[in-house]
C-alpha cells in the first residue's frame, strides 16, 4: 500500500505520518508539501531515514507537476491535509484560501480519476458548520448538520467538501470526508492559540485573549485524530462524512488559564484585546456516527492530554523556537540546496 499524504510537513499532517509508519510498518508513504510558513521539514526529520517514507516538494496547485507525480508513484490513496488553515490570516488575504483548498482540491481529485486512485481522503473542520450558541450546551453538530459558514477560511473547506462530494456523485471517484475539532499536541504551528500561550507564558510575555475568552471549542488530541483517519481509509464507507469530536469543550479562557497553571505563571498575564471579525462562538462535535459505524473513541481527556503537550513545548524548545526566529524556513535550503525536492 502507498498512501501520498499532502500537507505532510504540517501539524496534523506529520503527526498522522508518524502514526501510519508506527501502525503499518510495512505501507510506503509519500509526503508533499510546499514548505510554506506553516511547513517545517525540521519537523519530519527523524523519518527522513525511514525506507518506507519519502518527502517530496510540491505544490497540489500546479497540474503538470501532480500529474507527473500520480504517474511515477502509483499511488493506493490520498489523505488530503494540504490547506491554509489560519482563520486570521484568511481575513486579510482570502485569495491564497481559495486557490490552494478549493483549486488544489481540483487537481488532487483529477488526478485520482486519471490514475485510478483507490480512495481520496479529504481532511476538513467542523468550522463548516458555522458555530453554536453558547447558552444551548446540547446543542451538537452532526454530519446532517447545515453547512454555514463564517470566515474566508471555513468558507473555502466547505466548498472543497462540496466539491469532493461532487466528484463522488458526478465521476464515482471513492472519497471519505472528515471534520474534526480543534487539535492540539506535539509539532503545532506556534501561531495557534495553546502553542502561542505556551511559548508567550514561558517568555512572561502578555497573553492576548480574543474579547472576553467566552468562545468555545471542542478539543481532540492529534493521535486520536489520526488513529479515527485511519480507520476511515479502512473501514469507512465511500461518499460518506465523519465527524471527529473529543468530548472536551473549553473556553479559551480556560485553555490560557489551564496552560498558565500548568507553567505556575501568573493570570495577570492575560490581556484582552478586540474580538475577531466574524468569531464563532462554540463548536461542538456529535462522533457518534464514527463511533458506532468504525468503533472509534477519543482516548485522551483534555486534561490528560494539555499536560502531553506542554511537556513536549517544554522539552522541544529548540523546535519551536527556531519557528519563532524564522530560521525553520532556510532548513530545507541547508539540507539539500538546489537538489530535487526528493528525499528517501
Amino acid at each position: 500500500m502507498k498512501i501520498l499524504v499532502t500537507g505532510g510537513a504540517g501539524f496534523i499532517g506529520s503527526n498522522f505520518i508518524f502514526y501510519m509508519l508506527d501502525q503499518h510498518p510495512d505501507y510506503d508513504i509519500v509526503c508533499l508539501d510546499a514548505l510554506t510558513y506553516a511547513g517545517n521539514l525540521e519537523t519530519l526529520e527523524h523519518v527522513m531515514d525511514n525506507d518506507n517514507f519519502k518527502f517530496i516538494k510540491g505544490d497540489i496547485r500546479d497540474r503538470d507537476f501532480i500529474f507527473d507525480l500520480f504517474k511515477k508513484e502509483n499511488f493506493d490513496m490520498v489523505v488530503n491535509f494540504a490547506a491554509e488553515s489560519h482563520v486570521d490570516r484568511s481575513i486579510k488575504d482570502p485569495g491564497v484560501f481559495l486557490e490552494t483548498n478549493i483549486l488544489g482540491t481540483q487537481v488532487l481529485m483529477a488526478a485520482c480519476r486519471e490514475y485510478g486512485i483507490k480512495r481520496f481522503h479529504q481532511v476538513s473542520t467542523d468550522e463548516v458548520y458555522g458555530d453554536l450558541p453558547l447558552d444551548k450546551p446540547d446543542l451538537m453538530f452532526t454530519e446532517e448538520t447545515s453547512i454555514t459558514t463564517s470566515s474566508p477560511y471555513s468558507a473555502s473547506k466547505a466548498s472543497a467538501d462540496l466539491l469532493v462530494e461532487a466528484y463522488h456523485r458526478t465521476f464515482n471517484l471513492p472519497v471519505t470526508i472528515s471534520r474534526c475539532s480543534n487539535n492540539y499536541g506535539p509539532y503545532q504551528f506556534p501561531e495557534k492559540l495553546i502553542p502561542l500561550m505556551i511559548s508567550k507564558a514561558l517568555a512572561e510575555e502578555e497573553l492576548p485573549v480574543y474579547g472576553k475568552g467566552e468562545n468555545v471549542r471542542d478539543w481532540l488530541y492529534v493521535k486520536d485524530h489520526c488513529e479515527a483517519i485511519d480507520l476511515i481509509l479502512h473501514k469507512g464507507q465511500q461518499g460518506e462524512v465523519y465527524n471527529i469530536g473529543g468530548h472536551n469543550e473549553r473556553s479559551n479562557l480556560e485553555v490560557v488559564k489551564t496552560i498558565l497553571n500548568e507553567l505556575d505563571k501568573p493570570e495577570s498575564l492575560i490581556t484582552f484585546v478586540e474580538d475577531r471579525a466574524g468569531h464563532d462562538l462554540r463548536y461542538a462535535i456529535d462522533p457518534t456516527k464514527i463511533s458506532e459505524e468504525l468503533d472509534w473513541e477519543p482516548t485522551i481527556l483534555f486534561d490528560q492530554g494539555i499536560k502531553k503537550t506542554i511537556k513536549w513545548y517544554l522539552d522541544n524548545e529548540e523546535w519551536w523556537q527556531n519557528i519563532l526566529s524564522g530560521e525553520y524556513q532556510d532548513y530545507y535550503q541547508k539540507m539539500y540546496g538546489d537538489k530535487q525536492g526528493d528525499k528517501r
